[in-house]
């Protein structure tokens, strides 16, 4: 995050001996992007941070992907990767992967249970809460997250998923560098510029100091390690010679937080305005949008859904959290439906929906979008959920009865 946060207990000067008001000696942690040249936080642990005491493989499941090959749009449902009746599950372990490529990756869950505790040593994560609640805790503190909640967790942030409803559903964006606002929407310091879409009141970080149970603080604890395996990812269970929640207080600018896009201000005006004004994040080669509703463009004759066009850079993923959208009805999208429209592939409403939309009096546009700049290949394990008919939505027509 751009801006000072401050919580517990912290010496008056950085790397300086420290003990707690309790009486425990402190050791401090850095936790900072690009070596010690950008964004970071030192935190002030009772127990040494760096004692392990085993390291065991952790098998992630099928993290195989396949090209786009030939060239198609494809729409995946989601909620099909999770039959009704699965139970047990946790946002950590048991997520699947859809789409990937070298600078992201996303995935699709549904929890009911608690997950053991997690560190993604690869990348930041951007976990959006489709429905549910959960209460997300960390090193830095815990935060209550709801349905429609950005939700970005640094890298190499230990934490743990616990749903506080029945069912936990949720969409997840694991870069393999860092995520931020976007630099268009800050001043040179840091501070959200007047008129951006989002400031400083809409992020919600942790509150208070999280510590464990005192039974617990001295006892050996494992936390489920993603991280980097060669040119591929690998995982390990890490164990420590006591818990993580072991931190009195820490300072900085690098720390979980969230934002709700019901607190997204879009840009709205007399014509359609681009894509790129519902944007919330960039990151390494991709950047991430909340489409939300909005008052819809006044000119009498205005196109109200997005006209027709050609992602010359990038392929574009969409996360319908709200049922298919003005744009693309008719075509079989449903709640925690994607659509990949890759680069080079023209695409936009179907041909009704562009003509009805003139005069239309009710925005539904409701979605979470990522755009990445190189392309995106489909996992294995989300091929059983391919609706392959959907390429064809546009035209009617396929294959040999296109070409007669």
């Amino acid at each position: 995050m751009p801006y000072y946060r401050r919580l517990g207990e912290v010496p008056g000067s950085r790397h300086v001996a420290f003990t707690s008001s309790a009486g425990d000696p402190c050791f401090e942690e850095f936790i900072g992007e690009e070596g010690f040249s950008g964004t970071g936080s030192l935190l002030y642990h009772t127990g040494v941070p760096s004692n392990l005491v085993d390291s065991q493989p952790w098998d992630l499941g099928n993290q195989g992907t396949v090209a786009n090959d030939p060239l198609r749009a494809r729409h995946l449902r989601l909620p099909d990767l999770f039959p009704a009746g699965r139970t047990g599950l946790d946002v950590a372990r048991d997520r699947i992967t859809v789409l990937a490529n070298s600078d992201v990756r996303l995935a699709y869950v549904v929890a009911d249970a608690e997950s053991p505790l997690y560190c993604n040593a690869i990348g930041d994560e951007v976990v959006y809460i489709e429905s549910g609640t959960a209460r997300l805790e960390t090193i830095f503190g815990a935060i209550d997250v709801t349905q429609g909640d950005n939700v970005v967790v640094p890298r190499a942030t230990i934490h743990r998923w616990i749903p506080t409803s029945d069912e936990l559903r949720a969409y997840i964006v694991e870069a393999t560098g860092h995520v931020r606002p976007p630099s268009r929407y800050l001043t040179k310091y840091g501070q959200f510029l007047e008129g951006s879409p989002l400031n400083e009141r809409d992020m919600r970080g942790p509150e208070a100091i999280l510590l464990a149970d005192e039974a617990d603080r001295d006892r050996d604890t494992d936390v489920h390690v993603k991280h980097r395996a060669g040119s591929a990812i690998g995982g390990s269970v890490v164990t420590y010679d006591h818990h993580p929640f072991d931190v009195v207080g820490w300072d900085g600018c690098l720390y979980p937080y969230a934002f709700n896009y019901r607190d997204f201000v879009p840009v709205t005006g007399k014509l359609l305005q681009p894509p790129s004004t519902y944007q919330i994040l960039e990151g390494d080669n991709f950047v991430i949008c909340n489409f939300v509703p909005r008052k819809l463009e006044y000119h009498p004759q205005a196109l109200t859904v997005p006209y027709y066009h050609s992602n010359v850079d990038s392929d574009e993923v969409m996360f319908y959290y709200a049922g298919e959208t003005a744009a693309r009805k008719g075509t079989g999208i449903g709640n925690a439906s994607i659509t990949l429209h890759p680069a080079g592939y023209t695409h936009g409403p179907t041909r009704q929906a562009y003509l009805n939309s003139v005069g239309a009096a009710e925005s539904k546009e409701m979605a979470f979008m990522v755009d990445t700049f190189r392309p995106l290949e489909v996992a294995e394990a989300a091929l059983a959920c391919d609706q392959p008919e959907y390429t064809w939505t546009w035209s009617g027509r396929h294959g040999k009865q296109a070409r007669a």
